[in-house]
């Protein structure tokens, strides 16, 4: 069923929200079944988690001195037959463009900083494009998906070294946590004959073995992704609706050798074809393989001191069908060998990489470039105060020697209120697309380069987390496009507070996140004082929940707000601000069956992302999951 934002929106309201009416009906006449529910069954929100990105080592969102997020697999079921994109955009700080529906080229940018300026890591692994040099997000399945912690601010830059300069989001597979074995089968259907089917097993023995498989197949017709120009009555481009179709598969599998000795090796493997409008060429599309697989050795040689060898390999392919036709192929080799011990009141992390990049491509003059690093930390996580300190040395074969560092550290005034400061300095070497002229690259690029200041304040508690948190970033030879071509903005300054607030009351779950930015060009040229690209000044999301252990149902609110698609603020060049309403829910029908709900855009919302580029209307996806234990 393809929908439209006419005479099919009323029919689809009434579906959906009658589906999703259900889900409320279960919900009142939950209370009478509560009260002979055991209270160990009664869902947990852990505010407090664990997360690894921030530190290298496993840590508590209370000690962490970065602002950190947390996206588990309770939330990512809400995401069901989406992509990683669908659930980053919706995150604090984050906004984004995409040229279409799901599948489309989009980009993301996190607290003024451009994706490219962001590394993605899939366990561990590189997994941003060389040739772009963002990650492509809108080609990854949530379905294969364990939980996603994001890591905002440059503090990733002496922690995993170049690209992370305006942070680090890692996508860790299904796997890591086995502590049965299952199996499940997903089917699934939405709006614009979106279909998705898939089939997940997780095998635990006691021999200190666990196996994961995941496979999924997603597809869907797609929008009418070209946004007609009423000033062009000879628009040449098809006004045809541009579908999207991949297959993918994450397997993993963990030994436990010994009480001292762990081994394992994970992958993730997308293979997907884009349709999209290019002038009057019919059946553009490109077909696309993504993804990154990884082996490790984990030795705990003392009681307090271990050792991790890894190896990892991540791929980024790209071939299209069009007027003119392209072939990118991307692969990044990565060795790294990552050190720990208790160190007095801390834990110290060292270690070693060794990154290879390589690009198959004839518009390239320059397609490979190496990287050697090391690099040493210390962190310091108790009830009285937290610290982190990070150095790193990286020897780029094309730009030299490049040290970054890091220094942070809070105070806990109390046991739940404490407030800490940090400052980081990061770096960034040109992607192989900013130095191609052939893609409106140059070959002279310099680097770049930034000074980052946070200071914050946070209050948590076992059902409440809040926290404030002030930045400012000054780049220094940030890469612009202008009439698209790259080049060096001699300087940039971002600045911006946000605000995020999570609570926890009985079986409700409420909170949402404000975020204000002023990112612009300080250069002191002709665009001096002009906002950078698709950065709105303010953006926030509200949300309210209820949760039992059988019913799981969220609705939220997201505005953004106006920006300018291009870095001399025309008025062509203005984005309108936007606000969308969604709903989605969880429900157990039986103990082996569930169901998800989404309707995304309820108030159908005629909004854009990018000048000449639609985005869908009131949109729905539907699933059903059986389990066996």
């Amino acid at each position: 069923m393809v929908l439209s934002r006419s005479s099919s929106t009323a029919y689809l309201r009434l579906c959906i929200l009658s589906a999703l009416g259900v889900l409320t009906i279960n919900a009142t006449a939950a209370p009478n079944d509560a009260n002979v529910i055991n209270d160990d069954e009664l869902p947990k929100v852990e505010l407090d988690k664990i997360v690894v990105t921030a530190t290298r080592t496993p840590t508590k969102t209370s000690n962490i001195i970065a602002q950190t997020r947390v996206i588990d697999s309770e939330e990512l079921q809400r995401y069901q037959g989406q992509t990683v994109l669908e659930v980053i955009k919706r995150q604090p700080g984050i906004n984004f463009k995409q040229n279409g529906g799901i599948g489309a080229t989009s980009n993301f940018y996190m607290r003024g900083y451009d994706s490219k300026q962001v590394l993605v890591l899939i366990d561990g692994i590189r997994y941003s494009s060389v040739s772009v040099g963002g990650a492509a997000l809108n080609l990854l399945p949530t379905d294969q998906i364990d939980r996603i912690e994001v890591l905002y601010g440059a503090s990733g830059s002496s922690i995993y070294g170049a690209d992370a300069m305006g942070g680090v989001i890692q996508v860790f597979t299904k796997g890591s946590n086995i502590d049965r074995s299952s199996m499940s089968v997903t089917a699934g259907i939405g709006s614009n004959d979106h279909y998705v089917y898939g089939a997940s097993a997780q095998l635990a023995n006691n021999n200190g073995t666990t196996f994961s498989l995941s496979a999924s197949h997603n597809e869907t017709d797609g929008i009418n992704a070209t946004r007609l120009d009423p000033s062009n009555q000879y628009d040449p481009y098809n006004k045809d609706d541009d579908g999207f179709e991949s297959d993918s598969v994450s397997l993993a599998v963990n030994q436990r050798v010994n009480d001292t000795l762990l081994t394992g090796a994970s992958v993730l493997y997308s293979k997907s074809t884009t349709e999209y409008d290019d002038g009057t060429f019919e059946n553009a599309h490109a077909d696309q393989e993504n993804g990154a697989a990884q082996a490790y050795v984990d030795w705990q040689y003392m009681p307090d001191a271990s050792i991790k060898l890894q190896y990892g390999h991540s791929i980024d392919k790209s071939k299209s069908y069009a007027q003119f036709p392209n072939v990118f192929d991307g692969t990044q080799d990565q060795i790294s060998l990552v050190g720990k011990n208790k160190l007095l009141a801390g834990e110290g992390v060292y270690g070693l990489e060794y990154l290879t990049q390589d690009l198959d491509s004839t518009a390239y003059s320059i397609d490979e470039r190496n990287v050697k690093s090391v690099f040493a930390g210390y962190v310091v996580a108790n009830d009285r105060f937290d610290a982190q300190a990070n150095l790193r040395y990286d020897d780029d074969s094309r730009y030299g020697d490049e040290t970054t560092y890091n220094l942070g550290g809070a105070m806990h005034l109390s046991p739940n209120f404490r407030v800490g400061a940090s400052y980081a300095k990061g770096f960034r070497a040109p992607s192989f697309n900013d130095l191609s002229p052939a893609y409106g690259g140059d070959l002279n690029l310099n680097p770049e380069t930034s000074d980052n200041y946070e200071v914050f304040a946070q209050y948590d508690s076992t059902n409440h987390s809040t926290r404030l948190t002030g930045y400012r970033s000054d780049v220094d030879n940030l890469i612009a496009y202008s009439n698209f071509e790259a080049k060096n903005i001699n300087s940039a300054k971002i600045e911006g507070i946000s605000l995020t607030s999570d609570w926890e009351m009985n079986d409700y779950l409420f909170g949402g996140s404000y975020d204000y930015q002023q990112a612009e060009d300080s250069s002191g040229g002709s665009d001096d004082g002009n906002s950078l690209p698709y950065r709105p000044e303010h953006e926030g999301l509200v949300y309210v929940g209820y949760r039992l252990p059988s019913l799981d149902i969220r609705a939220e609110y997201q505005y953004v707000g106006d920006y300018y698609s291009r870095i001399t603020n025309t008025d062509a060049q203005f984005v309108d601000n936007y606000g969308l309403l969604n709903i989605s829910g969880n429900y157990k029908l039986t103990d082996n069956l569930s169901m998800t709900a989404r309707l995304n855009n309820i108030t159908n919302e005629n909004y854009i992302t990018d000048i000449g580029y639609n985005t869908d209307g009131i949109n729905y996806f539907t699933s059903l999951t059986y389990n066996w234990f």
